[in-house]
């Protein structure tokens, strides 16, 4: 029974101890905790506010950078369609350059030929002229030489004929 005192009378002595503890654990959870806590919650949903609104914004890069993608591979092939053009452009020209170039060519061959044709018909004709006054010249010679010179003629074994 005597266990039961002492243990009575630790009992007693614990409840102002035992009370001082709970009201110090409702105080510090009331004025440190509930206030911590809260701030804590406040920045969680700040971060997480903050991640939502980084992650959306990263989504929106994401389509912008696709978007500017797209406009830079049409743009690009819009180019490489104009250079494809302007370079068919300037074969065009060239094979016109080539072909006029060719035409003038012949035309120049045309007409050097022509000149060549009227230059040897002009020496045909001159040279005709040239052996008939030649051929005429031979026979006034022959004709009109002196009868000693057709005697030495004859005589050295030269014939007429």
């Amino acid at each position: 029974m005597q266990t039961l005192v002492a243990l009575q009378s630790i009992l007693l002595k614990a409840i102002p101890t035992f009370l001082l503890v709970w009201i110090l654990y409702f105080y510090i959870s009331r004025v440190f905790l509930k206030p911590l806590e809260a701030a804590l919650h406040q920045r969680h949903e700040s971060t997480e506010g903050l991640r939502k609104a980084a992650g959306a914004r990263l989504s929106i890069a994401e389509q912008k950078a696709a978007a500017y993608q797209a406009a830079l591979r049409t743009n690009s092939a819009e180019i490489y369609h104009q250079q494809e053009l302007a370079r068919q452009k300037a074969m065009e020209q060239r094979a016109e350059i080539l072909r006029q170039a060719r035409q003038r060519g012949e035309e120049q061959i045309n007409r050097a030929r022509q000149e060549i044709r009227q230059d040897i018909a002009e020496a045909k004709q001159q040279l005709d002229r040239e052996s008939e006054q030649m051929a005429q010249w031979i026979a006034r010679a022959i004709l009109e030489a002196p009868p000693a010179a057709a005697a030495s003629a004859s005589a050295s074994g030269v014939t007429r004929g």
